[in-house]
């Protein structure tokens, strides 16, 4: 009886091209749908009581339709081009690893993405963060008009880099249950499309589908999300404690707007992370599977 060779488990390229690959698919993404979806989600979560008509009639009166694009140059331009790259390069290196560790593929791309979702937090995300949320949050603050440079240099000064990274727990833990939530799903979505085929190459609608399912089931952790908003906010308030953890935010938030405020802007961060997920998981692959059958086809 003859035994079938193992399968061998190929690596997907992890290059300086990956990198400029995951930075571009990114700075794409927030250029387009995805800094709307993130100011909107930013000032609900900021304002817990807005709902989505309110939010977004008061975030065009600050700026018409440039209002929705605060934040947008250079800190949202800085964070894709370099959380992307990190995201691609670390995620793609870990699920190799784990393939060839025996996990499943399922287990490997949550595995990929929740290395790649810490990653990100703490080389590129802290201070980018923390002042696209200045951005949307200042206009709360005692004096508007200073502008986020100011801001930065004066947090800067009274607390170092540690002040400039407010929030940036919040911030680890959010990306890599988003980004294991996220690449694991979707890969469990795959396997459920190809059945007992498990080598079929999906058709393009199952590839989208299954990043889509997999960005909007992500968003289970958008508590995280509120807080780390709360973190990172302008606001200010009699009441708000100041030097806020991840702990004290949390109890804030509770005792100002209740369970329900954990979740305010969970709706428009569906609609972001749908079209990130698609944009990384689904173009992401796509664009890799092309550089690395290029070589092939040339020779």
């Amino acid at each position: 009886m003859s035994v079938a060779p193992p399968v061998e488990i190929e690596k997907k390229a992890v290059s300086f091209q990956n990198i400029l690959l995951g930075a571009a698919i990114q700075t794409f993404e927030v250029s387009t749908l995805g800094q709307p979806f993130e100011v909107v989600k930013t000032h609900m979560a900021a304002n817990r009581g807005d709902s989505i008509p309110t939010s977004l009639s008061k975030t065009y009166a600050r700026g018409g339709v440039a209002g929705f694009y605060q934040g947008l140059i250079p800190w949202a331009w800085i964070e894709a081009s370099t959380k992307g790259g990190v995201l691609m390069f670390v995620s793609s290196e870990i699920d190799y690893r784990a393939r060839v560790a025996g996990l499943s593929n399922s287990w490997s791309g949550l595995l990929g993405g929740v290395g790649g979702g810490v990653a990100q937090a703490y080389t590129t995300m802290g201070f980018c963060t923390f002042m696209k949320t200045v951005e949307v949050t200042r206009h709360k603050s005692a004096d508007a008009s200073v502008s986020t440079w100011r801001i930065a240099y004066d947090v800067f000064q009274r607390e170092g880099i540690r002040g400039l990274n407010r929030g940036v727990s919040a911030v680890a833990l959010r990306q890599m249950t988003n980004w294991g939530s996220r690449f694991g799903i979707s890969r469990v979505t795959e396997s459920m499309f190809r059945g007992q085929d498990t080598t079929r190459k999906l058709e393009t609608w199952e590839r989208l589908s299954a990043s889509a399912i997999g960005g909007a089931l992500a968003c289970w952790n958008q508590p995280l999300e509120v807080i780390r908003v709360e973190m990172q906010s302008q606001a200010k308030a009699a009441d708000r404690p100041a030097n806020l953890n991840l702990f004290s935010a949390a109890k804030y938030i509770y005792q100002k707007s209740g369970l329900l405020g954990f979740y305010r802007g969970v709706t428009p961060r569906v609609g972001l992370s749908v079209y990130l997920t698609v944009c990384m998981v689904f173009g992401g692959d796509s664009i890799k599977a092309y550089f690395s059958e290029k070589p092939k086809a040339n020779h």
